[in-house]
C-alpha cells in the first residue's frame, strides 16, 4: 500500500466518468486519505455522493479563477487538516461551441479564459502549495497529445496544454529546491464529460486505438495507477516529466 498514511487533495472531479475520479479510485486501493475541491456550490452538490466512496469530507469550494481563491484555500486546509503530501490538478475549461472547426475562429476570450483557468490555476497551485507540503510532495496535472501534434477540434485546448506542459518544466525548477516534485500526465483520448465536448470525438477514439502498439485505448485504471505512481516515494526521483498513459499511440508517426 504505497500511499498508506498519505493525504492528498484531488482538484477538478467532475464524475465517476473523469480522469479524476480513477486516479482517486488508484489512491484509495493504496490506502490514501483524499480531499476534493469543487469550483461551486453546483457542482459540489454534484459530487457530494461520489465523496461518501472515498470516506472525504463535503467538498471545499475553490473557483480557481479568482484571484486569491487558491491561496485563501489552502491555508484553510492547512488549518483544518494540517499538511499534505500531494496535489493533484484535474482542471481545464473552454467553451465547447469552439471545440469544433478552425482553431483561427477562436474568441479572444475564450483563449483567455481556457488559459486562465486549464493553464495559469496550475502555476498558482503551484505557487501557494508550500502552504501545504511543507515537508515536500508531489504536484500532478493532466494534459492530452494534442499539445503536440494536430488533433481535429481540439482547438484552444491544444495551446492551454501546450502552455501548461512547458509550466510544468519551469514550475519543477522552481519547487525543486523545496522537495516538492511537478509532474503530468498525458492521457490517451478517454471517455469523459469534457472529452464528450471536442468535436467527432469518437473518430479520435478509433483512430487511436488502431494506432496504438497495445491495440486499445487507455482507461481510467491506467492513468489512475501511473498517477499514484508519480505521487508515491516510488518517484522521488522524477520530476519535470510529461509521462504519456496512452498505449503507445504517441511513438507512431505512420501505421498502415
Amino acid at each position: 500500500m504505497i500511499m498508506n498514511k498519505k493525504r492528498g487533495l484531488i482538484m477538478g472531479l467532475a464524475n465517476k466518468f473523469s480522469i479524476a475520479y480513477g486516479i482517486a479510485e488508484s489512491l484509495k486501493e493504496h490506502e490514501a486519505d483524499l480531499l476534493f475541491t469543487a469550483q461551486t456550490e453546483y457542482f459540489k452538490d454534484k459530487i457530494s455522493g461520489i465523496l461518501e466512496d472515498f470516506k472525504s469530507p463535503e467538498a471545499i469550494i475553490c473557483d480557481v479563477s479568482k484571484d486569491g481563491e487558491v491561496e485563501k484555500v489552502f491555508e484553510n486546509i492547512y488549518e483544518k487538516y494540517g499538511e499534505l503530501d500531494f496535489i493533484i490538478h484535474s482542471i481545464a475549461f473552454s467553451d465547447k461551441n469552439e471545440l469544433t472547426g478552425k482553431y483561427y475562429n477562436t474568441s479572444r476570450a475564450n483563449f483567455l479564459n481556457a488559459m486562465n483557468v486549464s493553464c495559469f490555476s496550475f502555476t498558482e497551485i503551484c505557487k501557494h502549495s508550500q502552504k501545504l507540503l511543507k515537508h515536500g510532495g508531489s504536484i500532478l496535472t493532466l494534459s492530452y497529445y494534442g499539445a503536440e501534434k494536430v488533433v481535429p477540434n481540439y482547438n484552444v485546448m491544444a495551446l492551454a496544454k501546450s502552455a501548461l506542459e512547458t509550466s510544468v518544466r519551469y514550475l519543477a525548477d522552481d519547487l525543486g529546491e523545496f522537495d516538492i516534485r511537478v509532474n503530468a500526465i498525458s492521457a490517451g483520448p478517454i471517455k469523459t464529460l469534457a472529452a464528450s465536448g471536442v468535436g467527432e470525438f469518437s473518430k479520435i477514439l478509433e483512430f487511436e486505438r488502431h494506432r496504438s502498439p497495445l491495440k486499445r485505448n487507455v482507461t481510467q485504471k491506467d492513468i489512475g495507477d501511473t498517477a499514484t505512481f508519480l505521487l508515491s516515494d516510488l518517484s522521488k526521483g522524477i520530476t519535470g516529466e510529461i509521462i504519456h498513459v496512452d498505449c503507445g499511440s504517441n511513438i507512431i508517426g505512420v501505421k498502415f
